[in-house]
């Protein structure tokens, strides 16, 4: 992940992806723009996780930015060519898919932050399953400074903040720092820089080593039973939990338990 993250390339593919023993990093590959968001980046964005949901091999995905920062947003200088309102309408379109498919794939996905993430940068923070932080992260929903309410960044923010934390953040604009990101729920660790990577490949690697049936099944119903009703939520729950324990890895993993052995996981 260090030699995807680092890299600097003035040109080249805008997105970078790295595979090791289960785990696909994929890279914002802009530097020079601080990886704003382009059509281009997006496009590229969700062929890739496209490919990697049906991609029984990838069990974590990392998300990175190369250079100083993780994503500023949207490319402004982009949408300011291209002002009429089919482009702009069909780029948050675009935008809001990749948001979803990252909810949507099977595989956990873990945000790698460092330097800023603002805008549509911080909303993939959001959307991310979990987040690990440098100190040295700043995060802002800064489109209220040029005009523009971060109305799309929004739904995720208001979805892991508190209502009156996440309004003050998009009515505001103003940043907040890695600690307080970690105290308003925006992410689940903050660590010094150089220890940023380590910390981020040992939380994939803890969820690697459970089950990718219980994985895959829990993070689908975590986030349908999220949107029902309290009723509908247990009944979802409930489903899943007796699909799960119906599977080959709850009985090796119970019985494993039982037996004081390490499980043997199969993925059935």
């Amino acid at each position: 992940m260090s030699t995807a993250t680092a890299a600097v390339a003035t040109a080249g593919p805008v997105l970078l992806r790295e595979d090791a023993d289960g785990i696909t990093t994929l890279t914002l590959n802009r530097p020079l723009q601080f990886n704003a968001l382009s059509g281009d980046l997006l496009a590229a964005l969700q062929a890739e996780l496209e490919r990697i949901q049906s991609d029984d091999s990838v069990r974590i995905v990392i998300l990175a930015g190369a250079g100083k920062a993780f994503c500023p947003g949207h490319d402004l200088k982009e949408m300011r060519s291209n002002q009429n309102r089919d482009f702009i309408q069909g780029l948050f379109e675009q935008c809001s898919r990749v948001m979803m498919t990252l909810t949507q794939i099977p595989q956990p996905v873990i945000a790698r932050v460092h330097g800023i993430a603002t805008a549509a940068g911080c909303q993939l923070v959001a959307q991310c399953d979990l987040a690990v932080a440098s100190e040295n992260a700043r995060f802002a929903t800064s489109g209220i400074n040029v005009g523009l309410f971060c109305a799309t960044p929004g739904v995720p923010l208001s979805r892991n903040l508190s209502r009156k934390r996440a309004m003050e953040m998009l009515l505001t604009g103003d940043f907040i720092d890695a600690r307080t990101a970690l105290d308003w729920g925006l992410v689940n660790r903050v660590v010094p820089a150089d220890q940023l990577d380590t910390t981020v490949l040992e939380l994939a690697s803890k969820i690697k080593a459970k089950t990718p049936v219980a994985v895959a099944a829990g993070k689908r119903v975590f986030y349908r039973q999220l949107e029902q009703g309290l009723e509908r939520a247990y009944a979802l729950a409930s489903e899943t939990m007796t699909c799960n324990m119906m599977a080959e890895d709850a009985a090796e993993g119970i019985d494993a338990f039982m037996q004081k052995r390490p499980p043997v996981w199969r993925g059935r």
